[in-house]
């Protein structure tokens, strides 16, 4: 056995335990076992996604930039060999493979309730055994192209890619993830060795193994596949974004029967990372303002401006941070006004102490039920390290919150006055 370190890591608080491997390879690995469950649930990411437009390496001076969804579509490439493709591999162990990008990472996963050994054997290899010709590449052109083609018909999709355009000017949260046709055109096969060189060095991964699995089948895999190589220091660009947001006002035409509506807060930052506690006092900023217990949501509903279809989400991530309303509404102008008047009223006033603790307590219950589930562990064990933290963490920031710090928050992360409305309207309105 070739590992440097095994750590248990035990939280009191929860019940709940897993062991922490530093890898030689320089992988960190998070084997979770839980008693009686007949599956594994396994992800392997790299903290990489589609904001990673610009990157500077070791000492170099300047930033490489590279075209705009490069990271999704390195995903699609990975899967492919010069002999078979892994979702093939995978077809004959009996595996659920998939993979996603989003804006900070991109995760190659595979559930099963069988053959844990080949499966981790299929994942490690492919991952770390990169295959690009540009041939290929031109092919997946075509193919990713039609993806986005799609996607651009999708008017929720459109919506969200509408607003964060409204609120950003230069950040690439604003660039949807799989890019655009003429953006991805310019690919080649040496710039996806570049940003897999880069961005797919184990010590920039982790790896998750949750459910059925054991400390001494995974290693026995990760000891014959992975190797150590160079370490590479990688510092993704901060896009610096000027206060107030890029618009206030957008509106466009797509085939929806009634107007779809986001408004969107952004946050002014000046540091690119945010912290767990952060993170949770605006997550139950969220539940307080528009959750299906608060006094607006209710208001809304009870007067008919928003249906079922009402959402609400924190966005954050490197350099970017929002509260994020989106619905369906006839008078969706109506919807926004509510809003920012709940926001103002509650940063004069503060928030009540019994609103606040009867949040705090449902966010902290969704927590403790999110562990029965090996898929919200595994997903939230790659979140937490890629911050830089314990899954744990969430549990013991949850139960010290307090309200003087939930009311500071509010104030000073959510601001009426810099905030943006997408609105997309039925054709021919």
């Amino acid at each position: 056995m070739t590992v440097s370190n095994i750590k248990e890591v035990v939280s009191e608080r929860l019940g709940e335990r897993y062991f922490e491997i530093e890898h030689d390879s320089g992988l960190k690995m998070i084997v979770y076992p839980k008693e009686n469950y007949a599956s594994s649930y396994v992800i392997f990411g790299t903290r990489y996604g589609s904001i990673d437009t610009a990157f500077r390496l070791n000492d170099d001076r300047e930033f490489t930039c590279v075209p705009e969804g490069i990271a999704h579509f390195l995903e699609h490439k990975l899967f492919e060999s010069e002999e078979i493709d892994a979702f093939d591999r995978y077809s004959k162990t009996g595996a659920n493979a998939n993979a996603y990008t989003s804006f900070d990472r991109t995760c190659y996963l595979f559930s099963c309730t069988g053959k844990l050994k080949e499966n981790l054997e299929i994942l490690l290899d492919f991952v770390t055994h990169p295959y690009f010709t540009e041939q290929t590449v031109q092919k997946e052109q075509g193919i990713i192209g039609q993806e986005i083609k799609m996607t651009q018909d999708d008017p929720n999709w459109a919506l969200l890619f509408s607003v964060l355009q409204a609120m950003y000017k230069y950040h690439p949260v604003q660039i949807e993830i799989a890019g655009t046709v003429e953006s991805i055109s310019h690919i080649t096969a040496d710039l996806l060795y570049k940003c897999y060189n880069t961005f797919y060095n184990l010590e920039n991964m982790v790896f998750c193994a949750v459910g059925n699995v054991d400390v001494d089948t995974v290693l026995e895999v990760a000891d014959r596949i992975l190797v150590r190589k160079d370490k590479v220091r990688i510092e993704r660009k901060f896009f610096e974004e000027p206060d107030g947001v890029n618009k206030a006002y957008v509106e466009s035409e797509m085939a929806v029967t009634a107007p779809l509506f986001a408004l969107g807060f952004k946050e002014n930052i000046r540091t690119p990372e945010r912290t767990t506690r952060e993170l949770i006092l605006s997550q139950c900023i969220i539940e307080l303002l528009s959750g299906k217990t608060s006094k607006l949501y209710n208001e809304l509903l009870g007067d008919g401006l928003i249906n079922s279809n009402f959402s609400s989400e924190y966005l954050f991530g490197y350099g970017y941070s929002s509260l994020i309303f989106s619905g369906e509404s006839e008078k969706y102008d109506e919807v926004a006004k509510r809003i920012k008047a709940e926001i103002d009223r509650l940063s004069r006033e503060g928030i009540a102490a019994d609103d606040f603790e009867r949040v705090r307590r449902m966010q902290y219950g969704r927590l403790i039920m999110s562990f029965n589930d090996i898929d919200d562990i595994a997903n939230g064990v790659v979140a937490s390290y890629f911050a830089g933290e314990s899954i744990f963490e969430d549990a013991e920031v949850l139960s010290s919150i307090t309200l003087d710090e939930i009311n500071d928050r509010l104030r000073s992360s959510v601001h009426t006055d810099c905030c943006s409305l997408s609105v997309i309207k039925p054709k021919g309105e």
